[in-house]
């Protein structure tokens, strides 16, 4: 494969050396394209000798005419990856500031995109580099997380690029992936429902689609078309392959998602649906009278055994569990009742996983076994799924 690999402004700059090795010795031609601040960090020479091709950093290289082409680039790549990705090309590349070389062929680039974010602790938490990081996920980079560690301030937390042994395994796994699933349709349901109670109330819960978002754009990834049914959340996705349709209720989301299975190799129900939805909503916002409100709830339509029901020869039916408590017999019970292929199980009770959190803990539960896995992001959550679902397809 042809990989363009980006170097910035960053003291990890020297284990871009690594990685080239690791890329190189695994059969791949690599091209560094780095910053005009990357090479006061490492020497192009030094580039250019792992690689065998002459190191590219300015449009403009001598004074006769010729120049690099941003769009060739992108073109030849079948990835790109940025080790190290300071915080400001982070920026750059989440707001199209085309002012160097590295940044203007990311933005001809037509193959997957992966970066390895390496700055200071306060600078990966700060509220404008997690909003630039989610602005790329969303349109389909690949972001390989930070270790924690000591920085080049010899503060200790999270912003230590990955080390490139890693970084190239995460990269050659998923470019593995690619295509995988061309060809497949796959049904996936994210996020929270919301039952009106009047015109300005309702009952719902924490959910923020972030695992559901997550598992669309890994399958689109591998090729799949995928048909998203997503509750009212905060954000979307615009990943190619992706169609996506709003719906607020819980009976919105049955009328969408069986509408859609009929169609699909494979549903993945990974929405936190209401179960109980008020007998009657009312025309006009309820005014705060007397002691106090009753609302008589009804059990609403469950997507999960009704597409189980529907399910024909050859289709893939994968659900989640939140549980709180006896997790892996009440996944076990859900896996049996609603004639499940596997169930994903998370737990309220392990830290950094279910509602809100980036990241997840989750046990994958077969008819046969129970497969546990650590604390990852939810991205990489989503690979694990997916990699499951893809045995059985």
């Amino acid at each position: 494969m042809n990989i363009v690999l980006g170097i910035t402004g960053s003291i990890a700059a020297y284990k871009a050396c690594t990685l080239i090795r690791q890329l190189v010795k695994a059969g791949h031609e690599v091209q560094v394209v780095i910053t005009p601040a990357g090479k006061e960090f490492i020497t192009p020479i030094t580039l250019s000798a792992l690689t065998s091709k002459p190191v590219i950093s300015d449009f403009f290289s001598q004074r006769d005419g010729t120049w690099h082409s941003h769009v060739s680039l992108g073109l030849w790549a079948d990835a790109m990856i940025i080790a190290p990705a300071t915080a400001s090309t982070i920026g750059k590349m989440a707001h199209g500031i085309a002012d160097n070389m590295l940044i203007t062929t990311y933005l001809s680039m037509k193959a997957p995109v992966f970066i390895a974010p390496a700055m200071d602790l306060d600078m990966w938490a700060h509220a404008s580099t997690q909003d630039n990081l989610q602005l790329l996920r969303q349109r389909g980079v690949t972001v390989i997380e930070p270790a924690s560690g000591e920085l080049a301030s010899h503060l200790v937390g999270k912003g230590r690029m990955e080390e490139p042994e890693v970084i190239a395994q995460k990269v050659l796994e998923a470019l593995q992936h690619k295509g995988s699933m061309k060809g497949r349709r796959v049904l996936i349901t994210a996020g929270p429902t919301y039952e009106r109670i009047d015109p300005v109330r309702f009952i719902g819960n924490y959910s923020s689609g972030k695992m559901g978002l997550a598992l669309a754009e890994e399958c689109a990834r591998r090729g799949a078309d995928v048909e998203l049914v997503c509750g009212p959340i905060q954000r979307s996705t615009d990943a190619k392959g992706v169609t996506t349709t709003h719906v607020e209720s819980a009976q919105q989301m049955w009328e969408a998602a069986s509408l859609r299975f009929p169609d699909a190799d494979a549903a993945i129900l990974c929405a936190a649906v209401a179960d109980f939805t008020p007998n009657t909503v009312a025309d006009a916002k309820i005014k705060r009278e007397g002691d106090g409100l009753t609302l008589h709830l009804k059990p609403t339509r469950d997507i999960a055994a009704g597409l189980g029901q529907m399910k024909r020869e050859g289709q893939r039916l994968v659900g989640f569990a939140l549980e709180t408590n006896d997790e892996v017999a009440h996944a076990q019970d859900k896996l049996a009742r609603k004639n499940l292929d596997f169930i994903v199980l998370n737990s309220l009770n392990d830290e950094g996983a279910g509602f809100q959190h980036d990241t997840n803990k989750v046990t994958i539960i077969t008819p046969t076994e129970a497969i546990p896995y650590p604390l990852k992001t939810k991205a990489e959550v989503a690979s694990d799924i997916i990699d499951h679902l893809e045995k059985l397809l």
